[in-house]
């Protein structure tokens, strides 16, 4: 399978599962918003209408800022699939699917909805992490993976520009 082709199949694999669990939390398990089951002593789920982008932040914009945010994203996913053409690893092609199918998914629900269905919340000791979605977790572990992939893997010696003195 070609990177590209990876690439897109995370994508999709990612937009799949983000949809189809929102689609359950939203009509399947029927929670009220802010209602609460829990999973685990540090886990439960929790629906919440997040009008913002990442943990809330520009939640105030409204139903025009739910159209902003969703070009945006849409420019990003742009941007990220030409990357993909050129993406040097499976890994990495992999990741930016993961990226790219997790912002999809939060432009439809932002289309649809003029908000975000998030529903994990993660909480010890009194204290809750903001509550997210399959989509938020496959953007954060795809820029991890970009990250790491930056930092561990050594460049190719017939890519580097020639130096300076042999011009």
């Amino acid at each position: 399978m070609s990177r590209m082709a990876q690439g897109i199949l995370a994508a999709l694999l990612v937009l799949a599962a983000d949809q189809a669990s929102k689609w359950w939390i939203v009509n399947g398990l029927d929670l009220p918003e802010l209602g609460s089951v829990a999973l685990l002593p540090v886990f439960s789920l929790t629906f919440v209408r997040n009008t913002g982008v990442t943990f809330g932040m520009l939640g105030g914009l409204g139903d025009v800022g739910a159209w902003i945010l969703a070009l945006v994203a849409l420019a990003v996913v742009v941007a990220l699939f030409f990357w993909l053409r050129r993406a040097e690893t499976r890994i990495v092609a992999t990741a930016l699917g993961a990226i790219a199918g997790g912002a999809v998914g939060n432009v439809l629900d932002r289309l649809r909805f003029g908000w975000v269905v998030d529903f994990l919340d993660a909480h010890a000791f009194g204290f809750h992490w903001y509550v997210f979605n399959v989509a938020d977790a496959a953007i954060v572990c795809g820029v991890g993976v970009l990250l790491l992939d930056s930092m561990v893997r050594k460049p190719d010696t017939a890519t580097l520009a020639e130096p300076a003195d042999r011009r």
